[in-house]
């Protein structure tokens, strides 16, 4: 089953050289996962300074500058797996390197028919 990582976290939580060692460790995880044949994707998100926020009401396109919420978390990456059962996604989130300073939502994936596949 898939599973998305939500990895939320406050950008200042990090100094720089520890989000440049998250990073590889990141990637570190990610081999390991790819080797399990559990990964499909993964990225980090650039700041949430750089969010736009689109809406459309009544036939109105809104635009606004950040993120969707204002809150002490910000949406800061995401891993896109393929576990067994909630207990294997738990165990991968568990391994997410910022999961002692953010937190990690696991969500799963609702396959619908109609989306193009994956090539």
């Amino acid at each position: 089953m898939k599973y998305m990582l939500l990895v939320y976290l406050s950008e200042d939580a990090l100094t720089e050289n520890e989000r440049m060692q998250c990073y590889k460790d990141s990637a570190a995880l990610s081999r390991d996962l790819s080797a399990g044949g559990k990964y499909i994707d993964a990225s980090p998100l650039q700041s949430v300074s750089l969010a736009t926020s689109v809406r459309v009401r009544n036939g109105k396109r809104l635009i606004t500058d950040g993120p969707f919420a204002e809150t002490h978390e910000q949406l800061g990456g995401f891993y896109l797996i393929d576990a067994k059962n909630l207990d294997d996604a738990i165990a991968i989130a568990e391994r997410v390197p910022v999961v002692t300073v953010g937190t990690i939502e696991i969500r799963p994936v609702l396959e619908i028919p109609g989306l193009p596949e994956n090539s």
